[in-house]
């Protein structure tokens, strides 16, 4: 089944019209997605959550990434997409929307091939961070979407990205994971 997304302008206001994800992909249309990162102290240390994308994802397969983000449905606005995504990829439940503390948006503009297919990714993502301290055995990943969940110390994990870590096989923007408060 088709999942339709808003068409949107440069500021992420919708056009009016609606595209099924895999067209918006392949012809580059722009459109909006959302991204939580959960964070939280152990140890003295602002650690970050991470999740590791399923093997079967049309881009960025088997890769750690964001801990939680998505597409946002057609007509459905940002922070109730970015807690229908928390509930579906972690099993999340219960947070309010005053939780969720906004660090930005981005521009997104990304060419690639995944699977033999090109890719162009045309995304406005609003940044959330959410302060949770969370068992990765005690949340429900959505196998479809969620190899396995980490928990990383958010410095190494920028480091990480940095230097190109070639041990470190991930998705993460430095720009964006900057943005998160570190403590």
């Amino acid at each position: 089944m088709a999942e339709f997304l808003d068409i949107v302008d440069m500021t992420g206001t919708p056009t009016g019209k609606i595209i099924d994800r895999e067209t918006a992909h392949r012809e580059g249309i722009l459109h909006r997605t959302t991204h939580l990162w959960i964070l939280r102290r152990h140890n003295g240390v602002t650690e970050v959550l991470l999740q590791k994308r399923s093997a079967d994802k049309d881009s960025f397969p088997g890769c750690y990434d964001i801990s939680s983000a998505g597409h946002m449905p057609a007509s459905v606005d940002w922070i109730p997409s970015a807690l229908r995504e928390l509930e579906e990829e972690l099993g999340i439940t219960g947070v309010a929307k005053e939780d969720l503390i906004l660090c930005g948006q981005r521009h997104i503009k990304h060419d690639d091939v995944f699977h033999g297919k090109p890719y162009k990714d045309r995304q406005i993502s609003n940044i959330y961070c959410l302060w949770l301290d969370v068992e990765p055995e005690d949340l429900i990943l959505q196998e479809s979407e969620v190899e396995e969940v980490i928990w990383i110390p958010l410095e190494e994990c920028i480091k990480k990205v940095e230097s190109c870590d070639p041990t470190f096989k991930h998705a993460i923007v430095l720009e964006e994971i900057k943005m998160l408060p570190r403590d």
